[in-house]
């Protein structure tokens, strides 16, 4: 797959299924959240350089997505990702729906997706107020959103990441309100079917089990690791939205909660 500048992308986790190799965990399990705190601030600041230069285009965003990956194995944490086959099934664009429990995924997706297939993420504005991950981020043309006006964030959405899925760039939505540790159905939106049914592409669910990256006291967004909790994530086979889209909806939920289920996590009733 070539990127945003016409250059081939090294896969760094081929085949349909990764896991964290034994003997993957160095020194710094021993302190985890200090050394990944420290060391990842420096791959973000590394790659705000480059962003901020015009020279992070997707192998660079793939690039420091996999060294995030090792960092955290470095640190203790375990991964186990299967289900990848299904983003080369999709034939092109298409919109990636998955639950949102942390920070961790806007970091790892890319390295798992972005090889195979050109993405980006719709993510809230606040994001991009931060000190180098804005430039980062902002690099990659995301979807913003303010939170602010549920019809305006809706319109965002169907419009942008309609642009960009025309151009050939898939789209990662995370249709709730904020990160959460459970799965509430309820409170997942459809937006995501939404924008698959008007761009005329398919819809790859994706479950997630990210909260072995902690929410932070003083930062939301940046927390520590609790590497007694393995990462766990999961792609579903395509679907093409038909009708309404309920019924797309509905296995997308289903798919997310049966592997929350699974991986110790269950869904609020």
């Amino acid at each position: 797959m070539s990127d945003d500048g016409g250059a081939a992308i090294p896969v760094p986790f081929p085949g349909d299924a990764y896991v964290t190799p034994e003997g993957a965990a160095a020194f710094e399990r021993w302190w985890p959240s200090f050394f990944f705190t420290w060391y990842v601030l420096g791959i973000i600041r590394h790659d705000a350089g480059l962003a901020s230069a015009g020279m992070y285009r997707g192998p660079e965003w793939v690039e420091g997505s996999r060294r995030t990956v090792r960092l955290l194995e470095r640190c203790g944490v375990r991964f186990y990702i299967d289900g990848m086959d299904n983003i080369d099934r999709a034939g092109g664009a298409c919109v990636f729906v998955g639950n949102h429990m942390s920070t961790l995924e806007t970091f790892v997706l890319p390295s798992l997706i972005q090889p195979r297939r050109p993405v980006t993420f719709v993510v809230k504005a606040s994001l991009l107020r931060y000190p180098w991950f804005s430039a980062v981020l902002g690099s990659r043309d995301p979807v913003v959103v303010r939170r602010l006006n549920p019809r305006e964030d809706f319109n965002a959405v169907m419009e942008g990441g309609s642009e960009r899925l025309a151009a050939g760039r898939s789209v990662i939505v995370f249709p709730q309100s904020t990160r959460t540790p459970a799965f509430d159905p309820a409170a997942f939106n459809s937006m995501g079917i939404k924008l698959a049914r008007r761009a005329g592409v398919p819809v790859i669910p994706v479950a997630l089990r990210s909260d072995a990256w902690t929410g932070g006291r003083f930062i939301k967004d940046y927390g520590g690791l609790d590497i007694s909790k393995r990462v766990c994530i999961r792609f579903g086979e395509p679907m093409r939205v038909a009708g309404a889209g309920r019924a797309e909806h509905a296995a997308v939920c289903g798919f997310i909660g049966r592997n929350l289920a699974e991986w110790g996590i269950p869904a609020i009733p």
